[in-house]
């Protein structure tokens, strides 16, 4: 099949299920009701809690969870082939990954925007609270490690030095916007056109200008301190704003690369499938894993019920901004898979970068094979070849950072959850949460064992544990629908099918870790799969009990 004809399928199908089966999830299933007190009204504080329009909080929420995992799992995932990781992104997305944003957005509106580790305890039980809060800790702690580093990488000058100053010069662009459009009533519109030119316009700037020459543990360093700051200033004088502007970057992006896909009309130059790639787990159930971010991703889940849900406008809005988002990031998931397998000018080209598992899974070398490709769709617009590279990395790093500034409001929110259960507020006070959560990602972005880093060792830990985090969201929204007596086979299904691949994923990884006496992964990865079954384990006693009994401890008043 020529890849133009597999695009546009997958086009028709993301516009279908956006049509017709989201909405019926909404009103059929959930039951969404635009007259409802949503939190950002009920306990509106001005830095959390912020009514936000449909289309800025769609753009932030869009950001948020469209970071580097979208890219580096289908550019990774592509070494068993084209047509695995095409159909597990596009199915993926549509039927289990939009449902769980969704619902996870729904279930925490309804609860005062309360994470889903908390509403865990209130479903399911105290034990689960602390056991969803202890994978939820690691997960974040991991990602926002690897993704600091990554990004450190792609600065140096050995990759993209020309993406630093417009990602920085955004920032500052960002918070003069935030601060305009808040505090002086400025039309966002107006706001919007000037802020995304002076955004371009940086890109041509940074190319002709001298480029940073910063070593790796300074940028960490110095993007651990924009990490703070993401975390503790209000958010609607940066992370809202930087996350809409990046927003429609990657519009842009994404329409220019498509559009040059279009033109260009490659072939594949990877294999439908390839079963068993040199040095490669097994296709099943490893493509399930690899493929987060795209298909599904338990990381989602804590976006959904850590930030979006504290700036939702009404209950209707839930079904562009959480279903809707999902399947933005799907066609980011997407482009990553042409880019990777008809992207490359020959199937040589191609066989040489993925001639072995470890040649193609170091992170930078991922993205570059991305962003050249997409660079290359991008180049048949008739934009250089220097530029429409400088313009995909700038799109790379930019997403990887509002991932990591959405990712350390969530940790700080996450430290303050344990604090309380500690009996420990002081835990809760959102400079020492923001200073704790900063402590773990530098652990996990500078500590080294054998010469490489914390958070490269354990990253192999990162598709499981986050896939299992889905599943376990699943666990808890299908438990809240029994609770009310509504229909929750639509996302009992889904859970079944994400637990059942991922512990099968955790249980091979383990008996491998054992066997080449890896201790570290052995260990962390052996209490990760504990706390996961014995959090199946009290999910599934709470649901088996008697539906009547279920309802009376469901939360809210009638909802």
């Amino acid at each position: 099949m020529p890849p133009v004809v597999a695009a546009i399928a997958a086009f028709v199908l993301y516009f279908i299920f956006l049509r017709f089966y989201a909405r019926f999830l909404g009103h059929r299933i959930f039951r969404l009701d635009p007259d409802a007190v949503t939190p950002a009204h009920a306990m509106k504080d001005g830095v959390d809690y912020v009514p936000s329009r449909k289309g800025v909080l769609f753009g932030h929420h869009f950001a948020s969870i469209a970071g580097l995992a979208p890219m580096l799992g289908p550019a990774l995932a592509v070494i068993w082939g084209w047509l695995p990781a095409m159909i597990w992104v596009v199915f993926g997305s549509v039927l289990i990954g939009a449902v769980h944003d969704f619902s996870a957005l729904v279930v925490s509106m309804r609860n005062r925007g309360l994470s889903v580790g908390k509403i865990a305890e209130n479903l399911i039980g105290k034990r689960a609270k602390a056991l969803f809060l202890l994978i939820i800790l690691f997960l974040i702690c991991l990602v926002m490690g690897v993704f600091i580093g990554t990004v450190a990488d792609l600065f140096t000058e050995v990759y993209y030095p020309e993406a630093v100053f417009p990602t920085f010069f955004l920032m500052a662009v960002a918070m003069v916007i935030g601060w305009l459009v808040y505090k002086r009533s400025a039309s966002i519109g107006r706001a919007t056109l000037v802020g995304f030119v002076l955004q371009l316009t940086s890109i041509y700037v940074a190319l002709n200008i001298v480029q940073p020459d910063v070593g790796r543990n300074s940028w960490i360093l110095i993007l651990l301190v924009y990490a703070f700051a993401a975390s503790v200033l209000p958010v609607w004088l940066l992370l809202q704003p930087r996350d809409y502007l990046n927003s429609l970057l990657l519009y842009l992006g994404l329409g220019a690369a498509y559009i040059g896909f279009f033109l260009l009309r490659p072939s594949f130059v990877a294999p439908a499938v390839e079963v068993s790639p040199a040095g490669a787990p097994p296709i099943f159930p490893f493509v399930f894993i690899i493929i987060a971010c795209g298909a599904v991703s338990g990381f989602h889940g804590l976006v959904s019920s850590g930030t979006t849900s504290k700036q939702i406008n009404k209950e209707t809005d839930a079904v562009p901004v959480g279903y809707g988002a999902m399947i933005g990031e799907s066609t980011l998931g997407l482009l990553a898979v042409l880019a990777t397998t008809a992207g490359f000018a020959t199937v040589e080209s191609w066989r040489s970068h993925y001639a072995t598992w470890e040649a193609a899974s170091p992170l930078a070398a991922t993205m570059q094979a991305f962003i050249d490709g997409a660079a290359m769709f991008v180049n048949q617009l008739g934009v250089p070849m220097e530029i429409a590279q400088a313009f995909i990395a700038l799109v790379a790093v930019s997403f990887a950072l509002t991932t990591v500034d959405s990712g350390t409001r969530l940790l700080r929110y996450n430290i303050g959850e344990i604090g309380d259960s500690l009996g420990v507020p002081v835990v809760g006070n959102r400079y020492v949460a923001s200073l704790l959560a900063v402590g773990f990602i530098a652990f996990f972005a500078f500590f080294e064992v054998n010469g490489q880093s914390a958070g490269a060792i354990l990253w192999a830990l990162f598709g499981s544990t986050n896939q299992v985090l889905a599943g376990l969201t699943l666990l808890t929204v299908s438990v809240y629908l029994r609770q009310k007596g509504w229909n929750y086979w639509y996302t009992f299904v889904p859970m079944v099918f994400m637990l059942v691949v991922t512990i099968a994923a955790m249980a091979y990884n383990l008996r491998l870790y054992i066997t080449e006496g890896q201790v570290i992964l052995t260990v962390v990865g052996g209490c990760i799969f504990l706390l996961s079954i014995w959090l199946v384990i009290e999910a599934v006693i709470r649901f088996s009990k008697d539906t009547r009994t279920l309802r009376e401890m469901a939360l809210g008043e009638g909802r």
